[in-house]
């Protein structure tokens, strides 16, 4: 089945966003594998669970057997293509030990479910995930969970101030932690949407990954995790430029000179990602953040992959189909050449004020409004420069935008980024000066006329909801990579003007003008997650507690 897709011309998208750039969701599609009419789909137990085929335990580290979705199904991966048992498309009630939780001799309390002998187990945990599902949020209803360490925060020590922005699994609001008064952006997320083994591991990744960014000068970082019974709370820099997505919605298109400077930071950011084995996978408009001062900050790291070292690959077929690579589409194994193919698509978005993918006359064909159709045109299509660009744009370009992801920009084996460094397109850029942030941004955000509001650059399509959480020399490479941990030193071509840690002048409306409170929880819901799936996500980044000892 083909799923809509908002393109440039259709009215639902212009109604958000005029013109051709405007907001689309990242969204993971879930590997199958088909056998025997089954439709098995990998999953990790937490519970006991027996394989149908072979009857022993299903166990091991990561996901250790297939599901079928439809009949509920469970095999070891060994033997998910030995047996000969067709699916009946009949979901078989499971037979469970009922256990006593008051009982602290009773085995089964460990939440272990005992599995009768049957052939069909006994793990019924189906879901498959959702897609865009906004996350609501009611602050009075809200009870932290135990405290596992002795410095943790809850919902409490911060105030909810405005929404500034929305994904496809959660909300995001700037908030103010009461004891020091500072601005932070707090990202929510349900659990009743990652219950799925996938998403519990997204999740996280993306913690992880905010660790791992945390103080990197071009990405954003972590101050905190905390839980409740019902939610993941993501405390996380607050930067108050708002996303290159607004700033495109109003500029339409960006000069050389600036586009240049933001794909050249973008770069950094990237190749520090994937020199900590990270492929990003999410790069668009709508994740590329501006500081107070002009500098961009990458963000939303819920689509990343850990552990790929060089030459390593993986297959998720997941990302924001405008920006997904051919070969990800074509279904091949791939590494971190689908991030310089976004790159190249953001970069050709930055310049030319479109999509390369736009088709003319394509509102008009509901049959070319599917991402059936826009996955065909990535990868059959000739991706025309506009005659407007100089030489050295229509270039790189071309060399990021390669369907063939062994000559792309970026991705040979031995030069890998430093043929993004030498490229006449970035001739000008000092990279050394870049890296420390001594080169001046070509904008800085302002903030006049913002009437103390600091969400005045973020979208009215978020600020006006309520802030409520819904549902050449390799030394000096080197080098390089080394001196992105220092101060920021560079001069952005372009820097926000703020009144306050408050001001949101840079922030959507549209998010901003939403009131800010937590909708009830339903406690069926609440009894239904498994609440060990998130032990220790509690966190606090050590290296922001000696400021806040101080206050």
């Amino acid at each position: 089945m083909s799923l809509p897709y908002y393109r440039a011309g259709s009215q639902r998208a212009a109604a958000l966003t005029p013109g051709s750039i405007y907001r689309r969701g990242a969204r993971r599609w879930r590997k199958l594998y088909r056998i025997n009419g089954h439709i098995f789909q990998a999953k990790r137990f937490n519970r006991k669970a027996f394989c149908a085929f072979c009857h022993d335990r299903i166990w091991g580290l990561g996901r250790q057997g297939f599901k079928c979705i439809q009949c509920k199904l469970l095999v070891h991966k060994k033997c998910h293509k030995l047996g000969n048992k067709p699916c009946s498309n009949e979901h078989v009630e499971p037979v469970f030990k009922e256990r006593d939780h008051h009982d602290p001799n009773d085995e089964s309390s460990t939440g272990d479910v005992i599995q009768a002998p049957l052939d069909y187990p006994s793990e019924l945990n189906a879901g498959d995930g959702s897609d865009q599902v906004p996350i609501e949020v009611n602050d009075n209803v809200e009870e932290p969970l135990e405290p596992v360490t002795q410095r943790q925060y809850s919902l409490n020590d911060f105030e909810l101030i405005r929404v500034i922005g929305r994904g496809s699994y959660a909300k995001v609001l700037m908030v103010e932690l009461k004891k020091t008064r500072r601005i932070y952006a707090m990202k929510v997320i349900k659990k009743a949407l990652v219950t799925d083994d996938e998403d519990i591991d997204w999740v996280q990744t993306e913690k992880h990954v905010f660790e791992t960014a945390s103080n990197h000068p071009f990405l954003v970082g972590l101050h905190s995790c905390f839980q409740t019974p019902s939610r993941l709370f993501f405390v996380i820099e607050f930067v108050r430029g708002g996303d290159l997505m607004f700033h495109m919605q109003r500029q339409r298109r960006l000069p050389e000179e600036h586009a240049r400077f933001y794909a050249a930071e973008i770069s950094l950011a990237l190749n520090f990602l994937h020199e900590k084995g990270i492929i990003y996978r999410d790069l668009k408009l709508d994740n590329v953040l501006l500081d107070h001062e002009g500098h961009i900050k990458l963000t939303d790291y819920g689509m990343c992959k850990e552990g790929i070292r060089p030459g390593d690959t993986t297959s998720t077929f997941c990302g924001t189909p405008n920006y997904i690579a051919p070969e990800i589409l074509r279904g091949e194994d791939y590494g971190f050449s689908v991030d310089w193919w976004a790159l190249g698509v953001l970069l050709y978005e930055m310049l030319a004020g479109r999509s390369p993918f736009d088709i003319a006359g394509a509102s008009e064909n509901p049959d070319q409004n599917t991402e059936d159709y826009l996955f065909q045109v990535i990868l059959e299509k000739t991706i025309r420069i506009p005659r407007s660009l100089s030489v050295k744009a229509a270039s790189v370009l071309k060399g990021f935008l390669n369907k063939n992801p062994a000559d792309r920009l970026g991705c040979n084996r031995d030069s890998a980024f430093m043929d993004i460094v030498n490229h006449s397109f970035f001739k000008s850029i000092d990279w050394e000066m870049l890296a420390q942030k001594e080169v001046t941004p070509p904008y800085i955000p302002s903030f006049d006329g913002c009437d103390q509001d600091i969400t005045c650059h973020f979208d009215p399509q978020f600020t006006r909801e309520p802030a409520d959480l819904t549902p050449d020399d390799p030394h000096f490479y080197i080098t390089l990579l080394g001196s992105l941990l220092e101060q920021k030193q560079i001069t952005p071509p372009f820097r926000p003007r703020l009144d306050s840690d408050r001001d949101l002048a840079n922030f959507p409306p549209e998010f901003t003008d939403e009131p800010v409170h937590l909708t009830p929880d339903d406690d069926r819901v609440i009894d239904k997650i498994d609440q060990s799936e998130f032990e220790g996500f509690e966190y606090v980044n050590p290296l922001l507690m000696s400021l806040e000892d101080c206050v």
